[in-house]
């Protein structure tokens, strides 16, 4: 059986004056405060969340 791969972001951005869909996309990531940690499984999904949220959120690992 295969490990499934996991990537962990944290928020560093407030998403005060930021669009709703971003603020929506933070929730999808299961992030919502200031230096949260969320761990998810590494897909192209939430590869292009990441991504949209560039200036708000940071890889601390990937496994």
């Amino acid at each position: 059986m295969a490990k499934t791969k996991t990537v962990t972001v944290e928020q560093i951005g407030s998403p005060i004056r930021r669009t709703g869909d971003q603020r929506a996309t933070l929730v999808g990531l299961g992030l919502n405060k200031i230096r949260r940690q969320s761990t998810l499984e590494d897909t192209p999904a939430v590869r292009g969340m990441i991504a949209k949220l560039g200036h708000l959120v940071r890889v601390v690992g990937a496994e």
